[in-house]
């Protein structure tokens, strides 16, 4: 997985996996989803800090905590 900001066009772009993009999907305006054959490759957000989505907060949850 590989997470990238571009500051200077406040877009975010996030690698789930490689692979070859066989079909890009638009969710909004400023969202959109690339897939692969095996499922989603990767995500890009535009204006993703105007619109609040960056920075990522990734909250862990311990297995072992319950």
């Amino acid at each position: 997985m590989k997470i990238v900001y571009y500051e200077e066009d406040d877009i975010l772009f996030m690698e789930l996996t490689k692979g070859e993009i066989v079909r890009d999907e638009s969710l909004s305006w400023n969202v959109n989803i690339g897939y692969t054959a095996d499922g989603i490759g990767e995500i890009t957000i535009l204006d993703a800090q105007k619109s609040g989505v960056y920075p990522l907060q990734i909250e862990r949850v311990l297995a072992d905590a319950a």
